[in-house]
């Protein structure tokens, strides 16, 4: 687990973006290994998301934030990829609603967070409300700087009725986003993706890392903390998000809830089903 404490932001401290290398693999290499140790934590998720949805006491909270390109569809993909679609979601968050909007900026957020028993990943989140907001000045300083305490206790109150939340910060340089956008480009495919405001965002780079800097400084919390995720390398980014949220859900020690119902009795049900079955198919076929 070094390598990820290594990602971790830790609570109160500084953090400054342009000192973390995107392009960070931990000695990893994107070879047959790091495929098998992929692979395992798929298995792993699979397993523990089963043990989540059957206890049904718990749940799991993924925030995923990033510039334009950082990656954030194909880590749910990855993460999703490994659980039963019965049990998690994913909710986006575009520019709010007339409905929205008339509510305080955390009404939207509240009433998609995951239910007990469920795993949901925010692409993007309520983290926007002191990003993009802030970035492009929607409102005042004196509002959006209060914000961060407000998100601290409503994440609080989150944990405290079971919900455990992990948030990642999908980090990228400017060439390797400039590079995916090019690949958007060639590919008809993902034309779709493509908007006027990649390029004119892109401007604010240095107004969006002054912005991630102060979120990440003020919201990391024992309860809740930021990864800061290295992600030029897409396989590593997959390969430490679904480490770290694979740890989590250990860390979480479901249970297996105990049968409702008297198994012995049940067995005999069965049996005596079977031999049922037995009877009626030799009936039937001395019928035919």
């Amino acid at each position: 687990m070094s390598y990820i404490k290594s990602l971790l932001i830790k609570p109160g401290h500084k953090v400054r973006l342009s000192k973390i290398d995107p392009d960070f693999t931990a000695g990893f290499k994107d070879d047959q290994s790091t495929q098998d140790k992929m692979a395992k934590h798929t298995a792993r998720l699979r397993d523990l998301q089963y043990h989540l949805y059957a206890e049904g006491k718990q749940s799991l909270l993924i925030c995923l934030q990033g510039l334009d390109g950082a990656g954030k569809d194909g880590t749910i993909n990855h993460v999703l990829g490994a659980m039963n679609p019965q049990g998690t979601q994913v909710h986006g968050f575009k520019v709010p609603s007339k409905e929205e909007a008339a509510h305080d900026f955390l009404w939207r957020v509240h009433k998609v967070t995951p239910g007990k028993g469920t795993v949901t990943i925010f692409n993007r989140s309520h983290y926007e409300d002191v990003l993009v907001v802030r970035v492009h000045n929607l409102v005042p300083k004196s509002v959006w700087s209060q914000r961060y305490e407000m998100i601290n206790e409503f994440e609080r109150t989150l944990v405290s009725s079971g919900t455990r939340i992990l948030k990642f910060y999908l980090h990228i340089s400017p060439e390797e986003q400039l590079k995916r956008f090019a690949e958007r480009l060639k590919d008809p495919a993902r034309h779709w993706k493509i908007s006027e405001s990649d390029y004119s965002e892109r401007q604010l780079w240095p107004e969006y890392t002054k912005a991630y800097e102060d979120c990440l400084s003020k919201t990391s919390t024992k309860h809740a903390p930021w990864y800061a995720i290295p992600s030029n390398n897409k396989w590593f980014r997959n390969l430490a998000v679904g480490k770290i949220v694979m740890e989590t859900m250990r860390e979480m020690k479901m249970k297996i809830p105990a049968p409702t119902i008297d198994i012995d009795d049940i067995e005999r049900k069965y049996a005596a089903a079977v031999r049922s079955a037995k009877k009626m198919h030799r009936e039937l076929n001395r019928i035919d």
